[in-house]
Formats: structure tokens, C-alpha cells, sequence
């Protein structure tokens, strides 16, 4: 396999939500929303926003940072857990507005972690079709106010999206091994279908994520004789920053290496990975392996390692 990272790209809706606002909403405070979620404020999108849109603006802005035309790409994977139901999905019309008329897409209704999963399939991908853009976008807000907002969901959730493109030519990080994990025996602990309230037991969710995900971490270090302590930098799903704390201590590395932007964007679904790593890729990034991580409803989860 010879698969690259070459760029990420990014989307954020403009309108910021406190939690002095939601927490008006949802009968609490400020300061209990941020102790158990780390979050402070997230984006919402306004109602005419889909999630295509989101979708557009991340890939157009993670082709602009790679310098290549869409014209380019043999693949456009797109990954959302909150996309309406029915078909076609939205990659189909994404494609449309890239200005792609026959190459080839593929929807993963994946929450949380389809953005992994979609690198991951990208990387075993890429020899035979080359440039791959993959696309995270979550139109989180407008699942929570489908229903009566719910105190322990509500907080949470956010939206935008993101966007990295791989390919077979050689860049400075090259994907080396990546494993991928579904157990469907708790599938019912975090769903949602539109019909009903988006259904969540945190306990059992937290649970797992933060046994799983290092433990997806340690398979894909393992592989390549990588120990945790020598990787820069780790990109996981922000899903809470009480998780991101545990996965650091389960690897036993500083807190800080798990990289954090939970506090500004709450947890975005399967695009949070990728807006993360977005924002990442825009600092002076230290040398040396880094991983990408994510855990979702199936439940699904998985990791990465570049280097």
C-alpha cells in the first residue's frame, strides 16, 4: 500500500452558540456544560444550511490548501451521520458541484467515526484510483432540534465539516497501517433514525470509546513497532474532552499530545476528526508518527498511524 496524506480543509458554520444560550434551553449552567463535556461553545449551522454545503465548503477548501483542481480526483468519499434519509446520499450532489461528471463517490452514513473509516478505505484505495477526497460533514444541530431538546444530548453536538485528500504520490506523510473494528451487539446505546429522539446511554458509550480507542491505537502502533511515547501527535474523534483525557492516560502519554479543540466546536460527528486535523496542519506541526482515532455508533471504531 502507498497511500499519502497530502492536505486537509475545513468548514464551520459562523454562528456561535454559548452555553450561556443553550444552557437557558436546557435548564442548567454554563459551568456544569463545560465540566462535563469541556465545551464551551459550538457552531451551528442556520436552517437553509444542508449538509451538502457544508461538505462543498470543506472540500473546496482542502483542494485549494492541496493546489489541485477536483477535475483531479479518481475517488470523493463522504462521510455523514446526519444526513436526511432516502437516496441518493449527498455525496452525489457534492460530486455535481465539484464540477465531477463520472468519477466515482461513495456515502458512508457512518456518526462519528466515518471520517476514519473513509481514510482508511481511501489508503487501500488510492494505488488503484489515485487522488482520494474524503469529506466529514454533520449537521449535528438539526438532529437535536428534531425532537424536544434532550439536557444530555443537546449540549454536546455541533456542526461542520472537514476534509483531507490522499493519494499514491509521495508527500511527507505516508499512511502506514490502519485497523478498523464493529461490534453491532450495542447498537441501540447511541442511534438515531428521525423519528425518535437521538438516543444515547453516555455511560455505555463513554465506556467503550475509552477502552477501544487506545486499544485500536496500540493494534496500529504495534504493527509498525511504534510505541505510544514516540508518537507527535494524536488526532481522535472529539467526542468529550473527559475522553480525550482518558485516552492519553491509557497510553500514558501527556494530556497535551491528544490534540483539543472540543472547548470551541463541541463534538461534530464524524467531522470532527477532520476539522481537527485541519487546524493541526495549519500550526508548526512536530516531526515524528501521528495518529488518527475514532469510535461511533455501530459501534464502530478504528485507528491510523502516518509517519
Amino acid at each position: 500500500m502507498s497511500a499519502y496524506l497530502h492536505a486537509f480543509g475545513a468548514h464551520l458554520p459562523e454562528h456561535v452558540v454559548s452555553n450561556a444560550e443553550l444552557a437557558e434551553r436546557v435548564n442548567c449552567t454554563p459551568e456544569w456544560i463545560e465540566s462535563v463535556s469541556g465545551i464551551r461553545e459550538r457552531r451551528w449551522a442556520d436552517d437553509h444550511t444542508t449538509v451538502a454545503d457544508l461538505a462543498v465548503a470543506a472540500a473546496e477548501d482542502c483542494l485549494a490548501r492541496a493546489g489541485i483542481k477536483a477535475s483531479g480526483l479518481g475517488m470523493l468519499i463522504l462521510a455523514s451521520g446526519s444526513a436526511p434519509p432516502g437516496f441518493p446520499g449527498p455525496a452525489a450532489e457534492v460530486a455535481a458541484r465539484l464540477g465531477l461528471e463520472s468519477t466515482p463517490v461513495l456515502d458512508l452514513p457512518i456518526a462519528s467515526a466515518g471520517s476514519l473509516f473513509g481514510m482508511a478505505l481511501a489508503a487501500r484505495l488510492a494505488d488503484s484510483v489515485g487522488d482520494i477526497l474524503v469529506v466529514a460533514a454533520e449537521k449535528m444541530s438539526a438532529v437535536i432540534q428534531a425532537h424536544p431538546l434532550d439536557q444530555n444530548t443537546a449540549i454536546l453536538f455541533g456542526d461542520g465539516a472537514g476534509a483531507v485528500l490522499i493519494g499514491n504520490r509521495p508527500s511527507p506523510r505516508r499512511i502506514l497501517h490502519s485497523v478498523l473494528h464493529t461490534n453491532g451487539e450495542l447498537r441501540q446505546d447511541l442511534a438515531f433514525d428521525w423519528k425518535a429522539p437521538l438516543k444515547m446511554n453516555g455511560g455505555t458509550v463513554i465506556l467503550h470509546a475509552s477502552r477501544k480507542i487506545p486499544s485500536a491505537i496500540r493494534e496500529v502502533l504495534e504493527h509498525e513497532s511504534i510505541a505510544p511515547a514516540d508518537v507527535s501527535t494524536f488526532l481522535v474523534h472529539q467526542a468529550n474532552q473527559n475522553l480525550l483525557v482518558r485516552v492519553a492516560k491509557a497510553l500514558a502519554v501527556p494530556p497535551e499530545r491528544v490534540f483539543s479543540n472540543i472547548a470551541r466546536y463541541g463534538n461534530t460527528s464524524s467531522a470532527s476528526l477532520l476539522i481537527a486535523a485541519a487546524e493541526w496542519s495549519s500550526l508548526d506541526t512536530p516531526p515524528g508518527p501521528v495518529v488518527f482515532a475514532g469510535f461511533g455508533a455501530g459501534f464502530h471504531w478504528g485507528a491510523l498511524v502516518a509517519g
